[in-house]
């Protein structure tokens, strides 16, 4: 099986990418520019690999994309490459647009261009994951949750570019029988994720004793997701999910924010305990515009049709995910050089 991954130096990718080089054994094209959140130290273990291959270049250039097709002949393509985080696309929506629908445009086309020149079993057997966010379904009240039958109704421009994108897979699908599939998914935390966000950003900043910042009043409920668990439902979707089906991803580990800061600082002070509780660093910030209420998905169809269940309950997965940054400060010791303890974007502290 020769998969290419696009987006796999990222957090989400690079999970995607350990766990098909290290526990499938598949032949992997890793394609990604490395904007600031692509990090190849995330692929140390797998570097060397024999089945493993990196090409940095960027989606959004059609005759490398077409080269990569070509030379490498995926199988299946995942495509997870994207301009992430809410905050920085209040200020520079067109990066957003530019990767998320442009790329994604460009990498459908070359897609579809090599894909109608396979035949017979290959042309029959390749298939195109498009991986998405549960933020396209905009912000849910105090009840229900996502489905996949849920109206798209985005709030950010990174949400809408996400949106746009997941319509361009789909549209693919129908007008030229490109074998797409979408997935949408929930919050991901765990090992080797960006210091900005919540998760990471909170487990730094107690670490280094400085403050904690929750946008608003901290009652925005997110549904947290395992990166690792992540990544077997998106190996499992593309091998066995249904073309032009969407399947949403969740954890069904729903936490208000501040539950999350307080539980992170709580394992804290057990296996690395300071002077004081480090829930005393907590700080509320003013919120953010256009701040969805609450996300949840129903993990249902992809549980039941496919067979995936999440190995990690929240709690246990924080505890995973707090361990392995006090183990490896030389993975986001250097990214802490750069990027400090602050979010990057409009508002630069507080929560995705």
């Amino acid at each position: 099986m020769r998969v290419l991954v696009t987006g796999g130096a990222g957090f989400i990718g690079s999970a995607l990418v350990r766990h098909l080089v290290l526990n499938k054994g598949v032949e992997v094209l890793n394609v990604d520019a490395l904007t600031y959140a692509g990090y190849l130290p995330s692929l140390r273990d797998v570097e060397a690999k024999p089945n493993y291959r990196f090409l940095q270049a960027n989606i959004c250039d059609g005759q490398a994309m077409a080269r990569a097709f070509a030379e490498f002949r995926p199988q299946r393509v995942m495509h997870l490459a994207a301009e992430s985080h809410v905050d920085r696309s209040i200020t520079g929506a067109a990066d957003f647009i530019q990767t998320n629908v442009l790329g994604t445009f460009t990498l459908l086309e070359r897609a579809r261009d090599y894909w109608s020149a396979l035949d017979g079993e290959e042309k029959q057997t390749f298939r195109f994951l498009h991986v998405s966010t549960d933020e396209v379904y905009g912000s849910l009240g105090a009840d229900g949750l996502f489905t996949e039958e849920t109206p798209y109704d985005p709030s950010s421009p990174y949400s809408a570019s996400k949106a746009s994108s997941d319509h361009l897979a789909k549209a693919w699908q129908r007008t030229f029988g490109l074998p797409v599939v979408v997935s949408n998914c929930s919050n991901n935390y765990g090992p080797f994720h960006f210091p900005e966000k919540l998760i990471p950003l909170t487990i730094l900043n107690a670490l280094a004793g400085e403050r904690l910042p929750v946008y608003g009043n901290g009652e925005n409920i997110r549904d947290w997701l395992y990166v690792e668990d992540h990544a077997r439902a998106l190996d499992l979707i593309a091998m066995r999910g249904v073309i032009g089906e969407t399947y949403n991803v969740g954890g069904r580990n729903e936490r208000r924010n501040i539950d999350v800061v307080r539980a992170i600082c709580s394992v804290l002070d057990e296996l690395a305990p300071a002077n004081r509780p480090r829930e005393e660093l907590i700080e509320f910030v003013p919120d953010r515009p256009g701040h969805d209420a609450r996300y949840a998905i129903d993990a249902s169809r992809l549980e039941n049709e496919l067979g995936w269940r999440a190995q990690e309950d929240f709690d246990s997965g924080i505890r995973k995910t707090v361990e392995w940054y006090l183990e490896n400060e030389w993975w986001w010791q250097p990214l802490r050089e750069r990027y400090g303890g602050q979010r990057l974007g409009l508002l630069q502290t507080g929560t995705k």
